[in-house]
Order: C-alpha cells, then sequence, then structure tokens
C-alpha cells in the first residue's frame, strides 16, 4: 500500500484521496481514531496521547459541523421535494413529538410524584398509629405515677402489658420511659431503638414529636411525647419503630419496590470537602449508600409493552437524633402504570363508567393518530403535486436552454401551480413566436441594409463641379432609407475625333419629395431616379421621331452637348415624368419634383417646379429669388402641362435646394422655416458648399433636440463661381 501524489490530487490503493475541507475533516478523524488506540498505552504517554485526542476531536467538530451543513443544503435540501419533508418535520411533525414527549415526561414525573406520595402518605399512616399508641401508653403511665408510689418493675409491667394489648400491627413498636430526662426502668426496650433521649427533646414544650429519625446508620420512626406531672417532674415517652425490610414491604405493598438511603444529604457538605480528596470522598459516599440502602417490595411483571418502570427518587424529611437537625434521606420508588393505576383508582376499576371513560380515551387516541395519519398521508400528495409541478418547470427551462421551444408542460389538474405551468407553456409559445419574428426582423433588417446600400448608390456619390459652377448636395433619411431624392447630371460636348476628352457644357439638377416613408417612398424615388436618368441618355428617341432626331444630328454644332436639348425643357420632361409615374404607381402614390437645367457658357438656368418646395437664390446683394414657377406634382393626374422659367445666375449666387425635412422640424418655438434656414447660408456664404451644408445640420440638430428625426432631410447648394 502506498500513497501517490498525481498533480494535486493524492491517492491511495488507486483512489483519489478527498482534499480541501472535505479533506481535512477525513484526516482529522483518521487521526482521531488512531489517537484511540494510542490512548491505551499505560503510563504519561497514554495521557498525552488522550490530550492529544481531546485536541484533535475539537478540531474535527470544528471542520465537521460546516461540512455538514454545507452537505445537507446543497445535497439533501437542494431539492425542492427534500425542502417540503424538512418543512413538514419542521412545522407539522416537531410540534407533535415536542408535545408527546413534553406529556411522556409530565407523565412519568406525575406517576413518580405519585409513587413517591404513596409510600410517604403509607409511612405517615405508620407514624399516625405510632402516635396514637404512644398517647395511649403516656396517659396510663400518668394515671399511675399520679396515683401513689409505684416501683420500676410495676412500670416496666405496666409499660409490657400495654404493648402486647395495643400493638395491632405485624410491626412490633419499642418504646423508652424517660422522667426529668433520666432513663426509667432500664432495659424495657426490646430491639434496636434510639439511644438515650437527646438534650435537644428533654423539653419540646409540646405534646407530641413524630417523624423520621436518623440515629447512626439507622431510620426510625419515632415519636417523642412528653407530659409534666402535677410534682413537677417531665415525663417522656419515646416510641420507636426501625425501618427495616418489614417497613420497606409494608410501604411498597402494591407499588413495587421501595427503598431508603440511611445517609442524611447535606448541602454544605461538597463544600467543605477538599478538592484534592473529592474523589475519595465519593468513593467512600457510594460504598456507604451501598451499605446503608434499606429496600422493601415486590416489582411486579410488565402488562404490556406500555408499561414500562417508572424510577423515581425523592427524598423525605429526617431529624438527627443527635444533634436535632433537620435534614433528608434519599427515597426511591421502582414501579410500573399499571400498579399506579390500581392505586388510583382502586375499587372502582370495575365500574361500568371507568370501563366506558377508559375506552373512550383509546377511541380517542386511535381517533388522533388517524388524524394524524390522514394529516400525513394528505402533507405527502400535496408535497408530490408541488414537487412534480416545479420538477416539469425545471425540466421544461432546461429543453427551452436547450433550444426545445415546442415542448409544452402536460396540465391535468386546476390550482395555482396548474395556472403557472400553463403561464409557463404560454411564456414559450410568446418565447417562440418572438424568436420567430426576431428571425423575421433581422432579415428584413438585412433585406433594408441592403436597400440602403443600394439607394445610397443612387445618389451622386462624386459631384463633379463645373468650372462656372459648383454643387453639393446631402441627403440624412429619418428611417434605413429615405424618400426624397436629388440628382445631379452633367452634360458633355460632342467628342471630337482624336479628343479623348469632352468639355461640360452644362448640368441638370434634381431635387424631389416622395410621398410617404420608407420603403415604398424608397422605391417610389428608385423609379423615379430610373426615370429621371432614362430621360438623361435616351431623350432622343422617347420624344422625337427619328427624322427630328436625324434633324437635330444634322443641325447640331459641335459645342451642344449629346442630351442637351431636352434637359433644356424641365418642364417637358415633368410632363413626361407625370405621365410615366401617374401610369404606372398606384393612384395615391405621387412625387414633388423639381428640375433646372444650367448652361455653363450663359450661366442660364432654367427650371420647373413640380409642387416641390421653392428652391431659394440668395444673391450677392442679400436678394433672395423664389424659384416657383411651373404645376402640381408628378403621378397624381394625368395630362398635366408645366410652365418653367429661367434667368442667369450671378457671380456669388447660391442656390439652396431643400425639402420639407428641413423647414418644418418644430420644438416649443415654433418651425425651423426658411428665414432660420436663409440666415445661416447667408452667415457662412463665403464658406466652402459642404461647410455651409455642415452648419445646417447643425442648427437643424440643435433646433429638433432629443426627439426623433421627424422626416428625411436634403439639402442641394449650387454657387456661381
Amino acid at each position: 500500500m502506498s500513497i501517490e501524489a498525481e498533480g494535486h490530487d493524492l491517492k491511495w490503493m488507486g483512489r483519489r484521496l478527498p482534499t480541501g475541507l472535505p479533506g481535512a475533516v477525513f484526516w482529522l478523524a483518521v487521526w482521531f481514531a488512531l489517537l484511540f488506540l494510542l490512548r491505551m498505552i499505560p503510563g504519561s504517554i497514554g495521557t498525552l496521547f488522550t490530550v492529544v485526542q481531546v485536541l484533535v476531536g475539537i478540531a474535527l467538530a470544528a471542520t465537521g459541523i460546516p461540512l455538514l451543513v454545507r452537505v445537507v443544503r446543497r445535497r439533501m435540501l437542494w431539492s425542492l421535494r427534500n425542502k417540503l419533508v424538512v418543512t413538514y418535520l419542521l412545522i407539522g411533525l416537531a410540534p407533535v413529538v415536542l408535545f408527546v414527549t413534553l406529556v411522556m415526561i409530565s407523565g412519568y414525573v406525575a406517576a413518580g410524584q405519585f409513587a413517591i406520595h404513596l409510600a410517604d402518605l403509607r409511612l405517615q399512616e405508620e407514624l399516625a398509629q405510632l402516635s396514637g399508641e404512644s398517647i395511649h401508653r403516656i396517659d396510663v403511665l400518668v394515671r399511675l405515677l399520679e396515683s401513689g408510689n409505684i416501683t420500676p418493675e410495676e412500670i416496666k409491667r405496666a409499660q409490657q402489658d400495654e404493648e402486647v394489648d395495643l400493638s395491632h400491627s405485624k410491626l412490633r413498636a419499642e418504646s423508652s420511659i424517660y422522667l426529668n430526662g433520666a432513663p426509667v426502668a432500664p432495659g424495657t426496650a426490646r430491639g434496636k431503638t434510639p439511644l438515650g433521649l437527646p438534650p435537644w427533646a428533654s423539653d419540646l414544650r409540646g405534646r407530641l414529636s413524630s417523624g423520621l429519625v436518623l440515629d447512626g446508620g439507622d431510620l426510625y420512626l419515632t415519636v417523642v411525647d412528653q407530659r409534666r406531672l402535677n410534682d413537677g417532674r417531665m415525663l417522656s415517652l419515646v416510641s420507636s419503630m426501625i425501618v427495616d425490610s418489614r417497613v420497606m414491604d409494608v410501604v411498597a405493598h402494591g407499588l413495587g419496590r421501595a427503598q431508603f438511603i440511611a445517609e442524611r444529604v447535606s448541602e454544605n457538605e461538597a463544600e467543605a470537602t477538599p478538592r484534592a480528596a473529592a474523589t475519595s470522598r465519593i468513593e467512600n459516599r457510594i460504598r456507604r449508600r451501598r451499605e446503608n440502602t434499606i429496600s422493601g417490595g415486590v416489582q411486579a411483571p410488565a402488562v404490556n409493552l406500555a408499561d414500562i418502570q417508572v424510577s423515581f427518587v425523592s427524598t423525605v424529611d429526617v431529624i438527627d437524633w443527635g444533634t436535632g437537625e433537620r435534614g433528608s434521606v434519599l427515597i426511591g420508588v421502582r414501579s410500573r402504570p399499571s400498579q399506579l393505576y390500581n392505586q388510583l383508582f382502586g375499587a372502582s376499576l370495575r365500574s361500568r363508567f371507568t370501563n366506558a371513560y377508559r375506552f373512550g380515551l383509546i377511541a380517542l387516541g386511535v381517533l388522533f393518530a388517524l388524524i394524524e395519519l390522514l394529516a400525513l398521508v394528505m402533507a405527502i400528495r400535496l408535497s408530490r403535486t408541488m414537487t412534480a409541478s416545479v420538477s416539469d418547470l425545471y425540466f421544461a427551462t432546461q429543453r427551452i436552454d436547450q433550444g426545445d421551444f415546442n415542448h409544452r408542460i402536460g396540465v391535468t389538474r386546476q390550482d395555482q401551480l396548474a395556472e403557472l405551468s400553463r403561464s409557463f407553456n404560454n411564456m414559450t409559445g410568446s418565447l417562440q413566436r418572438l424568436l420567430q419574428e426576431q428571425k423575421e426582423k433581422e432579415r428584413l433588417q438585412n433585406e433594408l441594409s441592403i436597400a440602403q446600400e443600394v439607394q445610397a448608390n443612387l445618389f451622386p456619390r462624386k459631384v463633379t463641379s463645373l468650372p462656372t459652377l459648383e454643387l453639393h448636395g446631402v441627403c440624412r433619411p429619418a428611417r434605413s432609407v429615405s424618400g426624397d431624392y436629388y440628382d445631379f447630371l452633367v452634360f458633355h460636348e460632342s467628342a471630337h475625333e482624336g479628343h479623348a476628352s469632352r468639355k461640360e457644357t452644362g448640368v441638370g439638377i434634381a431635387i424631389g419629395d416622395i410621398s410617404g416613408k420608407g420603403i415604398s417612398a424608397a422605391l417610389l424615388m428608385a423609379t423615379l431616379h430610373s426615370a429621371v436618368r432614362a430621360y438623361r441618355f435616351a431623350s432622343e428617341e422617347l420624344v422625337f421621331s427619328e427624322s427630328q432626331v436625324a434633324g437635330l444630328l444634322a443641325n447640331r454644332n459641335d459645342n451642344g452637348g449629346d442630351c442637351d436639348e431636352l434637359f433644356q425643357s424641365p418642364g417637358r420632361i415633368l410632363s413626361l415624368l407625370n405621365r410615366h409615374l401617374y401610369r404606372s404607381t398606384q393612384p395615391e402614390k405621387y412625387a414633388t419634383l423639381f428640375l433646372a437645367h444650367y448652361d455653363a457658357r450663359s450661366a442660364m438656368l432654367t427650371y420647373s417646379n413640380a409642387g416641390q418646395l421653392p428652391p431659394l437664390v440668395l444673391g450677392r446683394d442679400g436678394t433672395v429669388r423664389r424659384l416657383d414657377c411651373g404645376g402640381t406634382v408628378v403621378g397624381l393626374m394625368d395630362g398635366m402641362r408645366y410652365e418653367e422659367d429661367r434667368f442667369q445666375m450671378r457671380s456669388g449666387d447660391i442656390l439652396v435646394g431643400y425639402s420639407d425635412g428641413v423647414t418644418e422640424p418644430e420644438n416649443d418655438f415654433g418651425e425651423f422655416g426658411e428665414e432660420r434656414l436663409m440666415e445661416v447660408v447667408r452667415r457662412y456664404r463665403d464658406q466652402p458648399l459642404h461647410v455651409i451644408s455642415i452648419q445646417v445640420m447643425q442648427a437643424l440638430d440643435a433646433w429638433i433636440g432629443a426627439e426623433e428625426q421627424p422626416d428625411d432631410i436634403t439639402l442641394v447648394l449650387a454657387r456661381q463661381v
């Protein structure tokens, strides 16, 4: 056998030994058992091992109790069933056990006290009989002594005659006569009697004194009767009966077995005893008590299993015959409930009422037992229903944790735990639906992200400003995608042979706002964007006939753009877009749109506004021009015509195009409005266009505050160089 260490674990004979707190308890228990064997070594070495064992036992208790508590809490009390069992034991069974224990202890004490009371009562009966005999004798002696001269022999003879006549009991009493403390007629006492008349009993100032007397190591039932004669002499009659086995047989008759310890119990004796001689003193006392024990009576056999032996010890008063001091001696009675029951009821045991009472008590006890059994069965069934529900819930949570949201708890009862199980099933179904909705939401969010990315590609990613016109645009959606629209379409001159690049001849500016928000508005915005681009790149095929196209191509000089001719008429484009949207979208779908064409050579801006908020042109001199010429929205009604207007841009003029998300945000002071917009543009008009855009956005954010952005924000800036 060997102990091997592997890592931090110890193994003995192939088994891993416990570590930590269990390991400490294990090794302390091993040492405690080993020291139990070593303490048997004789001499000082064994004493040393005994002391060490006590210390190890204290350490074992200090570590073992916390370990026991932890094991009970983690293993025994982890299960709800065990907790309910312990709760039932503490609440239901513990009071019953305590009550029954209290009743049994009280009954035991009451039975013992009753047995002691009967024993003491019989002693008092013997004393009363002895007192009656003593009174009669002393009356006879007083008459003889007061009648004349009488010799001691005559007194002795008269005393013997009275003893013969008055001794009706099986127990024989002895008597002694004293005149003024001196014995009269010595030798009258037969047997063992108290010796002499002590000084404390020479003048009792009363007629009678009776009780239990201790003289040396003997106990007596003693009666001292005194009479003062006419001549002044004090006549004392001492009647005594030694307490022996015959007396104890009378005392214990019908009770069982009784015994006296003929040694006075002194309260101050233990204090007066030196500690050095305590052990020998106790041993001597035990030996004396064995020698001075007076017992009698016969212990009856048990009637049934419940007829247990009742042993009780008490004290009775005793007088020390030599000193007159009062003390007590021990009296013990060993009896049985059946004997005490017979003594209590006596002749009434055979009465019909007594039998009825007895059977009634038995029936009541059986009824109480049945009620307790019924309560136990009901408690077990209720605990099973509770633990079964909790177990089902625990198992269901494990299945849910593993991802099985189809699991449901079977419910058959109608109580609160059943409702809890149903609520759990409903919660599981709600979680399953929420997860499905979450997956659907994630899918839609992915699609929205794709749509947002696609829409971001629809806006001009890189704005190429003309030599004579600076351009800038920004769109900030209120949601994932936007319903606002803006675009820059740059026109180039026709390419000459041998030239790789073409010169910009103009630019088309488009600003729009789709009705509604979200995906539907974004889709319509994409449709509008595609249509505008289509008319941008294929205007000849959509508007002019083939001959007109040929004529245009023949008459076009080298300075004209490839699609510039059509975009020089924004009103015409709006008419075409209105017809296209009206026929391809739902009736409630429409859009506001501003189209403008800027000619780079002449700085001429031709525009038409289809219901869009009028762009503003801020002049160098501070004047503001509203571009509101045009018509109604596109896509709402068919066959609409749109007017056009044109003006020449001057150096420093800034075109500000915007959607309603710029001017309509509100707070406690009202709408942001055109005035605040133009004030910001006017303040930063000499800054680059992207700086002006940033300042406008910051002013809008400050105006909106912590509230959510109410609408899409689109801002387009164009400045004449």
